[in-house]
Formats: structure tokens, sequence, C-alpha cells
């Protein structure tokens, strides 16, 4: 086994770092407890009803209990089986079945239902399609902008292989207020973690919705615990800046079955601390980092934040002026 001491959450003076061992057995701090709420109960029984997917469900989301119970959901639109297959993902992948033309009506009546002042909306990889999913993108978004206007909205999207710059542009047309594409984790992982996207050209994504509308804030987000390094980590980050990402997510890898990538190590809490204090530092808007931080993890008040800390941000350059 490698050595992890020099990797991505190498103890801070005064702390230590968790190898994980071979049981995957998960430590204290990232212990949730069983989603068990009345709300929780009818969140779920509103995604039955609309027929919508979850990545809260698909994915295996350790705060489906919190967020459901406040009435939080993050749709996963275009099916629920994948053309991809990342070894951290625990989504089906296989041949999608078609498209549900019905499906941005349902996930705006189920945003009015839910009372919902911000919405994360992603979507399964569709390399199937010839716009990769793009345009059904913006047709939830104009839906959503029409029965629920007040709603802010966030997508996080594919790579959109070889089709990147038509799907962002037309989508960016659509008036998201966040994009987030993931880079989910260092180049040096991607053939074994990400073998079907490629890091730069996600990066080209992200400086690409910025070179269509600057005043869309762009997010992006890794996991830890994959074997990766610290000072991987922290080009990562640099890359992230140069590309323009306003907003930075760092979260706990976990397993979500046997057959998929093992867990190399439990970052501490003071650890991801640590790098968001870096993170900030770099000169991110905004930064969540922590063992349980996912991208659409209390999305709607990191929003508010970050909103706040543009205008902040622009206050002052007009002071100095």
């Amino acid at each position: 086994m490698t050595d992890l001491s020099s990797h991505a959450a190498a103890p801070q003076e005064g702390e230590t770092a968790d190898t994980a061992p071979a049981t995957q057995r998960k430590p204290d701090w990232i212990r949730v407890k069983a989603p068990v709420s009345k709300e929780y109960g009818n969140t779920r029984q509103l995604m039955r009803d609309l027929k919508l997917n979850t990545v809260c469900e698909e994915a295996a989301c350790p705060n489906i209990g919190e967020c459901w119970t406040k009435k939080h959901a993050t749709v996963m639109i275009l099916g629920d089986v994948c053309t991809r297959a990342c070894a951290f993902c625990n989504v089906k992948t296989g041949m999608p079945r078609k498209v549900d033309a019905d499906e941005p009506a349902h996930v705006a009546e189920a945003a009015a239902k839910l009372g919902l002042e911000h919405i994360v909306i992603t979507s399964v990889d569709r390399d199937d399609l010839p716009d990769g999913g793009a345009g059904h993108f913006v047709k939830v978004i104009k839906a959503l902008r029409a029965a629920t206007p007040d709603t802010t909205i966030e997508i996080l999207t594919p790579d959109f292989r070889g089709k990147m710059r038509a799907a962002v542009e037309a989508i960016v047309a659509a008036g998201p207020d966040v994009y987030n594409h993931n880079l989910e984790t260092v180049p040096r992982l991607y053939p074994t973690i990400r073998p079907g996207a490629r890091y730069y050209a996600s990066l080209r994504l992200l400086e690409e919705v910025k070179a269509q509308n600057p005043l869309v804030f762009t997010k992006s987000g890794i996991m830890l615990g994959l074997g990766e390094e610290r000072l991987e980590v922290h080009q990562v980050m640099d890359d992230m800046r140069s590309a323009g990402i306003d907003f930075l997510t760092m979260g706990q890898y976990l397993r979500p079955t046997p057959k998929h990538a093992e867990v190399k190590e439990f970052v501490t809490p003071k650890a991801f601390s640590a790098y968001g204090a870096i993170a900030r530092a770099k000169g991110f808007l905004q930064v969540a980092a922590s063992p349980l931080t996912r991208s659409s993890y209390h999305a709607g008040e990191d929003f508010v934040e970050m909103r706040a800390a543009r205008q902040a941000q622009i206050a002052r350059r007009e002071a100095k002026l």
C-alpha cells in the first residue's frame, strides 16, 4: 500500500490522518443518522409522484436525511442511466432510455410545491444524444423561470464531450445563476477514477462559461481520500482560479460498493479546514470544505453568501477608483 503520509490529508501540526482500513469503516465524523422524518417521507413521495430522479438517492448521498427534511432535493434529469462508468459513482451505467419530454414541467412543479428559493439540477452523462443533453437543460431552466421566477437556479452538468462549446453556449444563454461542473479529482488520478473524461477539457468548459457570460457564477468540486497528494490539491485550486471559478467544494469520497474505487484515506475535519483556508487565500468567492460537503449541500445558503461576497468585492473595487 502507498505511504499515505504525504497524501491529500497530510496532517497539519498536532493532528492525525486516518488511513482507511480494508473494511472501510467510517470514522465518527462522517456518520449520519438514518432519515426518518415526516418531511423526508413527503419529499420522497413528491419525487415519486412526479417521476423525478434525484442524485440524492442515486449517488447514495449521506446528507439525504437532512436535506430532504428541509425539502431540498437535487433533481437528476435525463434519466437514471449514465453512458459513462466512473470508478467513484453509484449511478447505473448502460444505454439510457428515451428522454422524458414531460420532465422540465415536472421539475418546475416540484420546485413550486417544495417552495424552493434555490434549486440544483444535475444529470447523468448522455453521450448518446447529439447535443449531450444540453437542450434538455435549457428546457428545464426555461420551465423553472416560467413557473417559479424567483427561484435561483444552479446546474451541475456533464462535460459534453465533443460538444462542449455549443452546449455551454445554449445553456448559458438560458440564464442559470450558477454553472457547476466538477473536476472530481487531481489530473494524475483521472485514468483510474474518471476514465471517460479529461481534466483540462473540464477546465476549458468552465472557462467557456465565463467567456459566454462573466456574471454567471461558476463552481467546481473535488473529492478527497482517493490517494491525491496535498500539493496536487493545491495545484487544482490554482488551475480553478486561473479558469475564473468562483466556488470550490471539497468533500470526503465514500465508497458506494466494493466494486468502486477504495477509500485510501479518511481526511480529518482539521485537514479540510486547512484546505479551506488555503482556498480562500487563493481568492475563491466561496469555499465549502468538510467531510460531508457535497456539490449541492447547503447550496442555497452558499449561493446567498457568494452573491454577497461578489457585491462586497465590487464595492471595494469601486471605492478605490
